[in-house]
């Protein structure tokens, strides 16, 4: 499915740059002109977000549990990429139902080719601290992105939105806006999703109109844990090439702590990340969990409570 090809190749496409190794100019122009269907489940997010870790979610949910498909067919093909060159041809050929689509592209860019539409759109979102770090290790092991540099020329990237995928906060803002006016989004957070898997399964399965009794949302929630996924390969993306994801700099699924950014920044980094943050964000009211916290807490919409959890990057 993934060759060789392109690696070295960079995409710019309304002014976001893409890893041309999976993206052509006209994959991305079908994509922002895709014609969805009302039973179509549509996952987004910014990159290492918990994207992988809700592809599964919902795998498991429309499976009722049954952990076969999960097990047996890769998640780049139960929930093909939306952008990507090879959509075309796997949606074709799946016969996966519901169909699930994933996709990184921005609001502004998709927001025209959903107008209207039914299709049930999840949102994934994380804190941008631990988001910026995990993006870095990736680029360390991913041959189709840039070269990270310093974690300090990184995280600047990153906060200038020059990264491959664009800015984060645009991202944010474009999808997370849509919640108050869409009955068919759902807003999940990754530090939500590892404080009470069995709640944010349960959320997801109510909105995809997928009631799970209780011995099948228990087996979901067993599959979707971080060691059963990260012996999995179909999620962890060991079968894809060494000359494509140089598994022996790193493994894609990492270690997920939430807080683990404290490990990267220096005090300065966090003090000027969250400064841009409360520049580019002050029309947004989303609040973001920085670091593990009692479980006992309160839970909130907007602010969730943490445990210590490994999850996906």
């Amino acid at each position: 499915m993934l060759d060789m090809a392109r690696l070295d190749v960079t995409e710019v496409f309304h002014g976001i740059s893409f890893p041309g190794h999976l993206h052509t100019q006209e994959s991305l122009q079908q994509a922002v002109e895709f014609q969805f269907k009302d039973t179509d489940i549509l996952i987004v997010s910014y990159p290492k977000s918990g994207t992988t870790w809700m592809q599964e979610i919902v795998t498991l949910v429309s499976s009722r549990g049954d952990p076969h498909l999960s097990k047996s067919v890769p998640n780049w093909v139960r929930a093909p990429w939306l952008e990507q060159y090879y959509f075309a041809e796997v949606l074709k050929a799946s016969s996966i139902t519901p169909r699930v689509i994933t996709t990184h592209l921005p609001h502004h860019l998709l927001g025209r080719s959903l107008h209207g539409s039914k299709v049930k759109v999840i949102y994934v979102s994380r804190n941008p601290k631990d988001v910026v770090v995990s993006f870095y290790h990736f680029h360390k092991i991913a041959n189709f992105l840039p070269e990270a540099g310093s974690f300090a020329e990184f995280l600047n990237r990153f906060l200038e939105g020059t990264l491959h995928f664009g800015s984060w906060f645009d991202h944010v803002k474009g999808w997370a806006s849509q919640t108050a006016t869409l009955n068919n989004l759902l807003h999940v957070t990754y530090e939500e999703m590892s404080v009470d898997l069995h709640g944010a399964i349960k959320r997801v399965s109510s909105f995809l109109q997928c009631p799970l009794v209780e011995e099948e949302l228990s087996s979901c929630v067993k599959h979707c844990n971080f060691s059963n996924m990260k012996d999995n390969k179909m999620v962890n993306y060991s079968l894809i090439a060494e000359e494509i994801l140089d598994h022996s700099k790193g493994s894609f699924m990492r270690k997920g702590k939430i807080g683990d950014w404290k490990n990267t920044f220096t005090e300065e980094q966090s003090r000027y990340l969250e400064s841009v943050l409360r520049s580019e964000m002050q029309d947004c009211n989303l609040e973001f969990v920085w670091e593990e916290r009692d479980k006992e807490e309160t839970h909130g919409t907007e602010e969730i409570p943490q445990e210590n959890t490994e999850l996906l990057n």
